[in-house]
């Protein structure tokens, strides 16, 4: 069965192709970049919008196959922005009715854990998710993934482009701040703001830019948010996988791509005498091959979809969903 999947929750319009294996057999990534200021909602749907077709024809093409050959497409159903959203499922509906192919609608973070665990081998793990708009501890019980802490006011991802903006560092401000953050030599004060589980990153940005205006080194107040930021993570992620007894931990998510946070996460794993797993760099992004191969589980333990039951859900909650596909 060849399964095209479709991208669209936020910046990335992706498209991937992976086939009746579960081979990934092309994977298209199409991020918009805004000329300035942050991520607009419309402006990035609005991209979207542009690129879709030539990018499914890419893909299709990349994966040596023809339109004719797809037997079901997938898309983000949610979480996430709302415009986008609907562009991918917009594309995916107009897809399927015209190949008259099976469409499935899958959950964005639960695709992120899906595509680690095939990448990277682990059986069960704990999952940190950290990206722009979602940052959550997620771990399989009972039928289900269950969030055992998360974000309570912004993504970590989106915690540091709003702080690369704010320091003139441009946006996708990530690797620019890892950058900077190995020339730090001072851990500057900030705010630990762990609340049982859960964990906010706004105060540490309040603070940073308290810092910055005290003329403090860029490179120092960068290393003191990621060691900041960063250790809070790790310290959730350790009560999660003690709480459900997991010696496997996951990283997904654009931040997973961080050399820090996987040094930290991994001498975590390695002290509790457990490992750490992280995918290519590629399955870390937002990408079309990750909602294919979700797709593909979905549609292979029996879950059917109309087209009437496809419309996106901007607060589509990881828990939410049964995992038929799991025993």
């Amino acid at each position: 069965m060849i399964t095209l999947g479709i991208e669209g929750t936020a910046h990335t319009l992706g498209v991937g192709v992976v086939d009746s294996e579960r081979k990934v057999l092309s994977n298209v990534i199409d991020m918009y970049r805004p000329p300035q200021g942050g991520l607009h909602p419309r402006e990035a749907a609005n991209h979207h919008a542009e690129v879709v077709a030539g990018d499914i024809e890419k893909a299709v093409s990349d994966a040596g196959i023809s339109l004719k050959d797809v037997d079901l497409v997938a898309f983000s159903m949610g979480p996430g922005l709302g415009p986008c959203l609907r562009v991918a499922g917009t594309a995916a509906r107009a897809l399927a009715l015209s190949l008259d192919v099976p469409i499935i609608g899958v959950n964005h973070c639960i695709s992120h854990i899906e595509i680690g665990n095939a990448m990277t081998g682990c059986t069960d793990p704990c999952l940190l998710y950290a990206s722009g708009g979602n940052t959550q501890v997620i771990a399989y019980s009972d039928s289900r993934y269950r969030i055992f802490g998360e974000t309570q006011d912004v993504g970590i991802g989106n915690m540091l482009d709003k702080l690369g903006r704010d320091l003139g560092l441009g946006f996708y401000a990530g690797p620019t701040i890892e950058k900077l953050a190995l020339d730090g030599d001072k851990l500057l004060d900030l705010p630990y703001s762990v609340k049982g589980m859960d964990i906010a990153f706004s105060g540490i940005l309040t603070a940073a830019m308290a810092y910055k205006e005290k003329g403090c080194r860029l490179e120092d107040i960068c290393f003191s948010v990621q060691e900041t930021a960063f250790s809070m993570l790790t310290e959730v992620t350790e009560r999660a996988m003690a709480h459900v007894g997991k010696s496997e931990v996951l990283l997904g998510g654009g931040v997973a791509q961080n050399g820090r946070l996987r040094e930290m996460v991994g001498e975590m794993a390695k002290e509790r005498g457990g490992r750490m797993f992280v995918p290519d760099r590629q399955f870390c992004r937002d990408n079309g091959a990750m909602i294919a191969w979700l797709g593909n589980l979905m549609y292979s333990s029996g879950v059917r979809m109309d087209v009437g039951d496809t419309e996106v859900r901007q607060r589509f909650r990881t828990d939410e969903v049964s995992v038929t596909w799991r025993k």
